[in-house]
């Protein structure tokens, strides 16, 4: 084989060796993004991070007032709890965790959120032991979370919440979403079962008991259902009839935030509107 052959070998070698092994990124800097995504080997910036703008959640201003108000204290460097965001599906969990960090930021704190993936809990020590070495306040975001049968990933969150071996640092608070109020389904037949005893699950359902704040969200009723999108049409100059708004949440069998902002977009397509 002449010597543009082996060349042309050697080049084809060299293209599939980086693609099994592409070059390494630039390392994120922690100590200035706004918002990270950590997918439990490594972390990227989110940008923009653009959440809805906290004066648009509407029905739930008890659970804005106490949010910010906790998030404001760990901003501050002041003792400040660890949060379950429990309840309705749509009604504004995730977007007013979001929207809280935003917010402070927009004042001048120096805080960041984290979004990591409810699935890889037993990798969070090595998130915390990350974040641990940057001078600034964190929120770490894990929506939605829940857990198997027989799982040990309840067990770690607890320790990781009341000070075990995996402690999550001083800068650092956890913010978690979840539909349920004790975030471990409970099944009837455990109480009966010799090899479940009582006290396993008692166990199971006092992880919700190491959150110190613990808001709850539930369905919206229909007046909270209009006036969330009131709020939404009158931000972006939109307008309405009652009847039909009603009838675009009776088709989908819910009230709640979500809904609502869906039926703001669907007024501005209809209008030929862009929301951005």
């Amino acid at each position: 084989m002449n010597d543009a052959g082996n060349d042309d070998i050697l080049a084809r070698i060299a293209d599939a060796l980086e693609r099994l092994a592409p070059p390494t990124t630039s390392p994120v800097d922690l100590a200035t993004g706004e918002a990270f995504l950590w997918d439990g080997r490594k972390i990227k910036t989110i940008s923009p991070f653009e959440p809805i703008e906290i004066d648009l959640l509407t029905g739930i201003d008890k659970q804005k007032a106490s949010l910010l108000d906790n998030t404001s204290r760990h901003a501050s460097g002041h003792a400040a709890h660890d949060v379950l965001l429990w309840g309705s599906r749509g009604m504004g969990k995730s977007a007013l965790s979001k929207s809280v960090v935003r917010t402070l930021q927009d004042q001048g704190k120096d805080i960041a959120l984290v979004e990591a993936p409810s699935g890889q809990l037993e990798k969070l020590p090595d998130l915390l032991e990350m974040l641990a070495t940057v001078q600034r306040s964190f929120i770490i975001f894990i929506d939605d979370i829940g857990f198997s049968e027989g799982s040990a990933e309840p067990r770690l969150l607890r320790s990781m919440l009341e000070g075990g071996a995996s402690e999550r640092p001083a800068n650092v608070r956890l913010y978690v979403t979840s539909n349920r109020r004790h975030i471990v389904s409970r099944q009837m037949s455990e109480q009966d079962d010799p090899i479940n005893p009582r006290d396993i699950v008692d166990d199971q359902l006092a992880l919700s008991d190491r959150f110190g704040l613990r808001l709850g969200f539930h369905a919206a009723t229909q007046d909270d259902y209009l006036a969330m999108i009131i709020r939404y049409a009158d931000a972006h100059g939109l307008s309405f009839e009652r009847e039909d708004a009603l009838l675009w949440a009776k088709q989908r069998g819910s009230r709640s935030g979500r809904v609502a902002w869906q039926y703001i977009v669907e007024l501005a397509g209809r209008k030929g509107r862009s929301l951005a």
